[in-house]
């Protein structure tokens, strides 16, 4: 059933490759490779898949792409094979690990330690305290100083 779905799919997606020449001639194999164009960024376009993207880079990835899965690679391996290449941002949706959610987590963490900081610096004021009798003296002779 999987299998008739995939040879489905690829049918219907073959009239969107720009060459007929690039397609793979298995149909599975081809739904495959653009599953995976649509998982993967164009670096040149930055925000759009491989499958969406005109750009020279982008037909280079998917001819990539096809090559892995003609030579029985699988899609994990395929992603391996690319991100050791260009590294995690040719991902659109890149893995979870500790670097990207620190990298995510840090804005955070900035934001509420900033926060925490006002809340002390607001905290930690002195209350009014009032004028000694000298300092209200001398306020007054400063204030009577002054021209109007």
């Amino acid at each position: 059933m999987r299998r008739a779905l995939a040879v489905i799919a690829a049918m219907l997606c073959i009239a969107a490759a720009s060459d007929p020449a690039e397609r793979l001639p298995d149909p599975a194999q081809e739904a495959r490779a653009r599953e995976l164009f649509r998982e993967v960024r164009c670096l040149v376009c930055q925000n759009e898949s491989i499958d969406d993207s005109n750009a020279e880079l982008a037909g280079d990835l998917r001819r990539l792409v096809r090559e892995e899965i003609k030579a029985g690679k699988t899609n994990d391996q395929v992603r391996d094979h690319l991100t050791d290449r260009y590294g995690e941002f040719v991902l659109l949706k890149p893995a979870f690990s500790w670097g990207n959610a620190a990298l995510w987590g840090a804005p955070v963490v900035v934001v509420i330690l900033g926060l925490l900081l006002l809340l002390r610096s607001f905290r930690s004021r002195p209350a009014d305290v009032e004028l000694t009798p000298e300092e209200a003296k001398r306020l007054d002779r400063l204030s009577d100083d002054r021209p109007e």
